[in-house]
This record gives structure tokens, sequence and C-alpha cells, in this order.
């Protein structure tokens, strides 16, 4: 019998030994620094050249768009409360008067009763800023425009802390590390070398792998999460064996070690 329960104890050791994630399989963007003594401090190590896109407004998406001007004419703020019917603030210097939100149709246009259809599709934030400036200009002295995306939404699936979930952000330059930060991180039993990445382009659907392991990912151009993504997370091999075969052997344990009992004092009887 002390032979049976060896066997099971040995069983054990080599399960919990089997199922653990070693450091180089959880760390994000390392480089050769994993549980490295000796790392460099307050200095400069390496230095990566990004591949930064700003985002480029599409179709449905909605925009907080805000009218803003110095300009004490009347007449000014008359035409802004034309622009905004659901304006916010009152009237007086520096008056600011902001939509809650604006859809781009599937054209590409927002309409306005005054300014008319602006195709705004295809710009970036600042340069939609621009454009609508420029026709607001032709009616309000001095005015201001600023744009802010209200639906940049991504979704992540699979070894999530907080669950799978869609998540909304305001800034469009979102990183993926960072918006795995939004959804509480990544469990240790995260497969971070092969993330998948579903990305909408018009009528296609891109499909691509990443890893988040190496500090390469730096420079890629999927380092930053576009509107729609789909980051999907597999599990690594040790998932099902942590969660399944080292609890279900523990009770197989429990079960030969009582069963053992039992013959050892119906032998002693």
């Amino acid at each position: 019998m002390n032979q049976l329960r060896n066997i099971v104890y040995l069983l054990l050791v080599l399960a919990l030994l089997a199922s653990c994630v070693p450091n180089k399989k959880v760390l994000y963007l390392q480089k050769g620094d994993v549980n490295k003594k000796i790392v460099e401090k307050d200095t400069v190590v390496r230095k990566h050249e990004m591949v930064i896109n700003e985002y480029k407004i599409q179709p449905l998406d909605m925009l907080n768009i805000q009218f803003e001007t110095l300009s004490e004419d009347n007449n000014a703020f008359d035409f802004l409360d034309k622009l905004a019917p659901q304006a916010m603030g009152g009237g007086g210097q520096g008056n600011v008067l902001a939509l809650n939100g604006i859809f781009v149709n599937p054209e590409g246009y927002v309409a306005y009763p005054v300014l008319g259809k602006i195709k705004v599709a295809g710009l970036t934030i600042f340069e939609a800023e621009r454009e609508i400036g420029k026709i607001a200009a032709q009616y309000v002295p001095d005015v201001v425009v600023r744009v802010r995306m209200l639906n940049f939404r991504f979704t992540i699936m699979g070894e999530v802390i907080a669950g799978e979930r869609v998540l909304i952000a305001n800034n469009p330059r979102l990183t993926i590390m960072e918006a795995i930060g939004l959804a509480g991180g990544l469990s240790d039993l995260a497969d971070r070398s092969n993330v998948k990445i579903v990305r909408q382009k018009g009528e296609v659907a891109e499909i691509v792998y990443v890893n988040l392991l190496e500090e390469e990912f730096i420079e890629s151009p999927y380092f930053y999460v576009q509107q729609n993504d789909v980051i999907i997370v597999p599990p690594l091999k040790q998932r099902p064996f942590r969660r399944y075969f080292v609890q279900n052997l523990g009770i197989l344990s429990t079960t030969i070690s009582f069963a053992a009992l039992i013959i050892t004092l119906a032998n002693n009887n």
C-alpha cells in the first residue's frame, strides 16, 4: 500500500510540474531579459521605429463635434444654436455648444441644416476638424471645431481575466497592450505568442496572428487597434491539463488513499 501511495504522490508532483507556466510565456515584449539578473537601469537600452497609422473616420462612426467661438456677436451664438439643437452651456465669451453625438452616414457624410453635408469618412480626426472648421468659418468668425470619437470599439475574447467583452474607448490611437489593460489583462494560461486579430477593411476581413512576447511587435502595424477589431487570445496547452486533469487527479488520489485505508483496516482485522 505504501508503494501505491508513493506512485500517487509521484503522479501529483509530475502533474504540478507539467501544469506550470514559465515566465517566458507570460512576460510581454521580451528580448532576452526574462529573469535576467543584471539589467541596465536609467538608460535607453533599445529603440524601435513605430508604425503609427492615424485612425481614419469610417461610415457609421459616431462623433462628438463641438463648436467654439470667442466672438461676442449674438448672431454667432444664434448660428451655433442651429448647429447644436441639443447644446449644453449658456451665452458669454468662450461659449461651448456641444453635440451629444452625430452619426457618419453610410456614404461617409455628416449633415447639418445650415452647413450641409460634409464628407468626413477617410479623414483623420484632426483633418475632420479642419474641414468642418473651414466650412463653419464662412458663417462664424474665429470658430474652432473639436471632433472626438464616441464609439471606437473593439472585442476581446478568450483567456481574458475580466471575461470576453466589447469595449469602447475615447482614444482612437489605442495600442493592443492598452486594449488588454482595459479588458483587465490576460490570464496566466493565455497563449500570448499566438493572438489572433480579425480586422475589417471595407467588405474584407483580414486574419493575422501576432506574438505579444516579442519586443519587435512594437514595430508591427497591428500594434495599434483599429475600429471593430476582434482580438482572440487562445489558451496554452496547460489550460485543460491544469483545469481538469490536475483537479481530477486530486480526486483520484483521495479515492485511492481512502481505499488503501479501508484495505489496511480490513487486513488488520
